[in-house]
């Protein structure tokens, strides 16, 4: 008799942080070459974090400026810490740690440290929402909410490479503590076809659409444009405003897209359906008195599963795939 088939063994390049697809331009280490080139003309910027150097793209500073290089160990409380007693000398710290780790274990060091301070501190953190496979542990579905009402505050959530590479000089030029979710490694490039320039606090209009309005953010923005190219196949436009800045959003240029009548308006969000952009985008309609046709795309309110990225993507209704069936449903 012959012995069962075992299912194949899941690997570990199959759960990292990878959200390229095949064949897609990707561009290396865009936050820490990005810093690296800043650092070297601003001598208050430092580097500090805990343990985690590498899988932050934050080694390629240490290696560069290792006077300037703090590793704080595995107590991402002391990096927050002693990153807020930096900004109180007159540095300009960048710190970078996994976003599980300085959402829900440092939260009150930025709170108190480093917010209720306003203190200049930028916190980068890598493996944003559903960005790696190693499950709750690893995974931060729930950041943006933990940290959408800290007073003061700014929250950046880029979406590719070039929108990485412009965030990180902008909010380096911003005065005040700043969280921004961090795409790291091989990172996708997409934003250079749409004449696109990072702005602080400024959603952008990547593409016009007569049916549906997709506002997203982060990964999310890329699937929304390649949602709207499928769906251009069915003659359905797909209008895609892209929001890099979560904290202070865009009002205006929301509630004045979304205002547009005929349109079904979809967020769509590397987030839990709780707390993120689309509950943040529906609040500001709702009191700009704006009520369109509303959906979310967004991850559920639950503990994700573990495995590999396309299929937990799939999953969870975040690819590509999933977004176009979601909308082709809803414009029935």
């Amino acid at each position: 008799m012959n012995a069962p088939m075992s299912k194949p063994r899941l690997t570990t390049s199959a759960m990292i942080a990878s959200i390229a697809s095949e064949g897609q331009r990707t561009v290396s280490a865009p936050f820490g070459n990005a810093l690296v080139e800043l650092a070297g003309r601003r001598p208050d910027i430092v580097g500090m974090s805990a343990d985690l150097a590498k899988y932050t793209d934050l080694h390629l500073f240490a290696k560069e400026f290792p006077e300037r290089f703090f590793q704080m160990g595995m107590a991402e409380q002391l990096l927050m810490g002693a990153a807020g007693g930096m900004a109180k000398e007159g540095f300009t710290p960048f710190v970078t740690t996994y976003a599980v780790f300085a959402s829900r274990r440092a939260y009150d060091f930025i709170h108190q440290v480093i917010a209720e301070e306003n203190l200049n501190v930028k916190i980068a953190c890598a493996l944003p929402g559903l960005t790696t496979g190693y499950g709750p542990s690893h995974q931060a579905t729930e950041d943006i909410a933990i940290f959408r009402g800290v007073p003061g505050l700014t929250i950046v959530d880029p979406c590719d490479a070039l929108d990485t590479e412009q965030a990180t000089v902008a909010i380096a030029e911003h005065k005040g503590p700043v969280y921004m979710r961090l795409l790291r490694g091989k990172v996708p490039l997409v934003l250079d076809e749409y004449d696109y320039k990072f702005e602080l606090g400024k959603a952008k209009l990547l593409r016009d659409g007569r049916d549906v309005l997709i506002i997203s953010s982060g990964i999310m923005t890329m699937r929304a444009l390649e949602t709207a190219q499928a769906l251009k196949d069915d003659n359905v436009g797909v209008a895609v405003l892209h929001v890099p800045t979560i904290k202070p959003l865009d009002t205006e240029t929301i509630v004045r897209e979304a205002s547009r009548s005929g349109r079904l308006v979809v967020v769509a969000e590397n987030h839990s359906v709780i707390g993120g952009l689309g509950e943040a985008v529906a609040g500001t309609l709702l009191r700009a008195g704006v009520a369109p046709a509303f959906r979310q795309i967004a991850l559920p309110d639950a503990f994700l599963d573990a495995g590999a990225l396309p299929t937990l993507h799939d999953r969870y209704g975040i690819s590509t795939q999933a977004m176009v069936a979601s909308i082709r449903s809803w414009l029935r």
